[in-house]
This record gives structure tokens, C-alpha cells and sequence, in this order.
């Protein structure tokens, strides 16, 4: 039996969610405690400046670091206070960081996340885990995504075709098949919320579009819808993953230019961002997973109910639902990934990715920041 916590902010930059969950040799980690935190209002602007840029002062890379460190350990403690459980009584924690950059393609590939590990492991006593992306990248993977490892632990099913939805920023797949020792396959499918995101933002002053009321009332623009759907990533093979340094403000405008739709009014673009989201994650599963029986949705775009109407219409007659239906709340499927990463990192487990990120062999992932007590 152990006790781990997961923490993770994503690519939407909307919260800090933590996770805490039991984990047992014979049983499926089990969730026993959850808290969401605000970012304050600077960290949240600092951090959205710097992705959208990607370019800033080393003063304020490190800056950002150590105060973003501060933010996690401050809503782990949180999430234990409201547990009722002792930082002595857990074991470790996972912490993904908030991605800045992730680079798989460049003649050094890198992920950068940020989120000091050893401001986490001073202020809470609990031995931490970072950087898990970086040692795939270096066996030769994408770094991402790695939360299909999580998926196929305790989603996995002998008698259901399943496919796992994970619509954060961006969207990505796992596909899991009933076959016995099938090979794990998930990769990104593309743009989740995150151009959904900024463009509400923009036009709306609005940090989400709230169950994709906004988007609903526009109309799909197929001309847009196409330009946008015409971006090398969609054809490229798998393994692939991707980010904010493509899909991003900039990338959309250049869309809208060649599609001649600068004159489109805002909702309608809103609407046709929709439709790619949904439009590009069935596309994926049906040329890599076309003999799914059920789809369950997790992160934040389980709450837009105008996405997952469309997905339901998209992906047709495949059954559509979230994972609060095979055991765990959508909301906590990526926070409590990081945990089970962390227990995993602590046992010394080398997790095989191969057919997943393309690594060239199994590895153990993370950097490790000792809490006192373990010293």
C-alpha cells in the first residue's frame, strides 16, 4: 500500500489540480482525495506571456520557476490538509510542471516544464518527481504523451474495445484493445481547448467557453474548417505528439488568412475551432482504431457538452462517455496519472513506451528530489 499525490496545471493554464490515491500490489489505484487551485492572477499572466511568446528574460524563466514551485506545493498541502493526511504518511509526488516548450523535432529534442522540484520537496518534506519527459526524449521518443502508460493500468478492459480521450490544451488518444498483450499505442490528435481557449479569450474576455454555449451559436465555416484541417501534423504517422508552440494564435491567423475568412464573424470561428477539435480526434480514431466499441472522454473538455455532442455525431454509432463511468472522475484522470508516474519512478519501475513515443527502450522516468526524512 502507498500513498502518492499527483499535481498538474496544463496547457489551458485554467488551475492547479491535485490528486491523491492509494496504491495496493493487487488492486487499481484508488482516488481518495482531490483539490483544484486558482493560479493567482500574475502567475497565470506571466506564464500565459510566456508560452504565447516563448521568449522572455533568464531572470524570469527562473523567476517563474521557483514562484510556480511555491503554487504546487501550496495547493499539495491543500489537498492533504482536506485529506486529513500527514505529508510524513505519503510516499512521493508526482509533478508534471507547467510545459513552456516542447520541442520532439529539433536536432536536440526537449520539453521544458517548469515548477521547481525542490521548492516542492522543501516546503511540503515529501520526496518529489519532475521532469518525467526528458529521459523518453532522450531514448529517441516524443517525450508525449506519456499518460496513456496510466490509461491502459486501469482502463484497460477484456471484454470492450476502448479508446481513452484526453481534451486538455491539446487532445490525444490511447487506444486500448481487448486482444491480450496488444502493444499500447496514443499519440496527440491536434488542437483540444486550446485555440477554443484564446480565441474566447480574445473576443469575449472570457477564460473558456462554458459548456460551448459561444460555439453552438455560430455556424461551422467548412472552407476554414478545411484550411485548418490541411496542416501537415494531421497526416504526419504516429508516434507524434505536439503543443502551444504550434497550434496557437499565430498559427490560426495565418489559417484564416489563406482561407480568405478574414471578414468571419468571431462566433463562427469559435464554431469551426469546435468542429476541428472533434472533427480531427475522430479522424484519428477511425484510421487507427476503427474497431472501438466506447470512448471515454477525460480533462477539461469532458465539461464542454456542445464537444462532446459533436463527438457523439462525429464518431457514430461508437458510444460516447466519460471515465467517471469506468471509475475515476475526468477531472483527476491526469493529476492522478502523475502519482502513479511517481510511485512507479520510486519503485524503480522502467516503463516500456516503445510503441507509444517511439523510445528505443524502456526506461525509468523522472528526476527525483529527496525529502529530508529520506535523506
Amino acid at each position: 500500500m502507498g500513498l502518492y499525490v499527483g499535481v498538474m496545471s496544463g496547457t489551458s493554464l485554467d488551475a492547479i489540480d491535485a490528486a491523491l490515491i492509494e496504491t495496493s500490489p493487487t488492486d487499481q489505484p484508488k482516488l481518495i482525495g482531490f483539490h483544484s487551485a486558482d493560479f493567482s492572477k500574475d502567475l497565470q499572466t506571466a506564464l500565459r506571456t510566456l508560452i504565447c511568446s516563448q521568449q522572455c528574460q533568464l531572470s524570469q524563466l527562473g523567476e517563474l520557476d521557483i514562484q510556480l514551485g511555491h503554487a504546487y506545493a501550496e495547493a499539495i498541502l491543500n489537498l492533504l490538509e482536506s485529506s486529513d493526511v500527514s505529508p510524513h504518511q505519503v510516499d512521493g509526488i508526482g509533478c508534471h510542471g507547467q510545459t513552456v516548450f516542447h520541442s520532439p523535432d529539433s536536432i536536440y529534442p526537449f520539453s521544458m516544464q517548469i515548477g521547481n522540484g525542490n521548492v516542492i520537496a522543501e516546503k511540503t518534506g515529501i520526496t518529489t518527481v519532475c521532469d518525467f519527459r526528458q529521459r523518453d526524449m532522450v531514448n529517441g521518443g516524443q517525450g508525449a504523451p506519456l499518460v496513456p502508460a496510466f490509461h491502459a493500468a486501469i482502463f484497460r478492459s477484456d471484454s470492450e474495445n476502448r479508446v481513452i480521450v484526453n481534451i486538455g490544451g491539446i487532445s490525444n488518444i490511447t487506444i486500448l484493445t481487448k486482444a491480450p498483450h496488444s502493444s499500447l499505442q496514443g499519440f496527440d490528435t491536434g488542437p483540444g481547448n486550446t485555440l477554443m481557449d484564446s480565441w474566447i479569450q480574445k473576443h469575449q474576455h472570457q477564460a473558456f467557453d462554458n459548456d460551448g454555449i459561444w460555439a453552438e451559436g455560430g455556424q461551422v465555416n467548412q472552407s476554414l474548417l478545411l484550411t485548418l484541417k490541411s496542416d501537415p501534423y494531421f497526416k504526419r504517422e504516429i508516434p507524434k505528439s505536439t503543443g502551444c508552440e504550434l497550434f496557437n494564435q499565430n498559427w490560426l491567423m495565418k489559417q484564416i488568412i489563406t482561407a480568405n475568412c478574414e471578414d468571419l464573424p468571431p462566433q463562427d470561428i469559435q464554431a469551426t475551432l469546435l468542429a476541428l477539435t472533434s472533427s480531427t480526434i475522430a479522424d484519428a480514431i477511425h484510421q487507427y482504431a476503427a474497431q472501438t466499441d466506447k470512448l471515454y472522454i477525460c480533462g477539461g473538455g469532458a465539461k464542454n457538452t456542445a464537444l462532446v455532442e459533436q463527438l457523439r455525431k462525429d464518431l457514430s454509432p461508437i458510444m460516447v462517455s466519460t471515465t467517471a463511468e469506468i471509475g475515476l472522475d475526468p477531472q483527476w484522470v491526469e493529476s492522478a496519472a502523475f502519482a502513479w508516474f511517481a510511485e512507479q519512478t520510486l519503485q524503480h519501475n522502467e516503463l516500456d513506451l516503445r510503441h507509444l513515443t517511439g523510445a528505443r527502450q524502456p526506461s525509468i522516468l523522472g528526476a527525483v528530489y529527496w525529502s529530508r526524512k529520506a535523506s
